[in-house]
């Protein structure tokens, strides 16, 4: 690790091996402001109209990779992340970055931050610790604000057939009340489901889905960034039972996972971890045939250790 300027935060710590870096904000976070391979282009979208802003009550959207509480509400999910973080070296590949306990709240977030000594992969725990005088319910939610241009992919779990007797649902999606499946930007094929970000469609879009495979993804760049989490198939998780959830407006779109719900009473934590991975050469899908052919092999050979 070395402490950094990166395009204008002059408080920053770069974690790097001969493949891939990452920067993470010392004068606001936790936050992750940039992942890439070496000398090459930002995975995570910035926003420079927002560098050296900091303090103050407004929360702002910064960038790259955060850590929020679910379910998402005004005021208690938008607590501002304004403030410098902690940053202790745990070991020659670990950082763990903390965040002051909010005020409003009584949560405390950490984010442990492992990068391999020689592959893109980075692992990330978020924490949550309520710090709180009474017990609340929430789940450690992460969020990774994506540089425009690309497609969010995530897998349906394995399709069966009526014939063979599957009469019962599935899995489920969950619509918030500006989604709208006739929107161009997304594509819905019978194993996968993919988001468009596109600069020139202002109405925002999500959705959300249960993801028993545990991975989702973003192409981009000719790049291929994916996230792998553990999904806990009895777990009650938010929004309807979520465990994956992607957000597009003109500007960006975020590709997030989410933990199950957890009732910490004061002093307790819940953890839920993000495991990342990059690859090059990955054109943008189109198809689920293109997603079998150039994409399913990145994540069936990835090894989470």
């Amino acid at each position: 690790m070395e402490k950094v300027s990166y395009k204008g935060w002059n408080n920053c710590y770069r974690l790097a091996n001969d493949q891939v870096e990452l920067i993470i904000t010392g004068d606001v976070g936790p936050r992750i402001i940039r992942f890439g391979f070496v000398n090459d282009v930002n995975e995570f979208c910035e926003f420079s109209d927002m560098v050296g802003k900091t303090g103050g009550d407004e929360w702002r959207i910064y960038g790259g990779h955060r850590l929020w509480h679910a379910p998402e509400a005004k005021p208690r999910s938008y607590y501002p992340d304004n403030e410098p973080i902690s940053l202790e070296m745990l070991d020659n590949d670990m950082v763990q970055v903390i965040q002051s306990t909010e005020t409003t709240t009584g949560i405390q977030k950490e984010m442990d931050i492992f990068l391999d000594p020689e592959d893109a992969h980075v692992r990330i725990t978020h924490r949550l610790i309520n710090n709180g005088l009474w017990g609340v319910e929430l789940a450690p939610w992460a969020l990774s604000v994506m540089a425009p241009g690309g497609k969010v992919i995530f897998p349906l779990p394995p399709r069966g057939s009526h014939a063979d007797g599957d009469l019962l649902p599935g899995n489920l999606l969950t619509l918030w009340s500006y989604t709208d499946l006739s929107d161009p930007r997304w594509t819905f094929g019978k194993k996968y489901i993919m988001l468009r970000q596109d600069p020139d469609a202002a109405e925002p879009q999500k959705i959300g889905a249960m993801v028993p495979d545990g991975w989702a993804a973003y192409a981009n760049h000719n790049h291929l960034f994916v996230k792998t989490f553990n999904f806990v198939p009895e777990a009650l998780y938010p929004d309807f039972g979520c465990s994956v959830e992607t957000f597009t407006n003109s500007d960006f779109i975020e590709l997030e996972t989410v933990a199950p719900l957890s009732w910490l009473e004061p002093g307790e934590m819940a953890e839920h971890e993000e495991n990342w991975f990059l690859f090059k050469d990955i054109p943008l899908p189109k198809s689920d045939g293109v997603i079998e052919k150039n994409i399913l092999p990145k994540i069936e050979s990835i090894e989470v250790y």
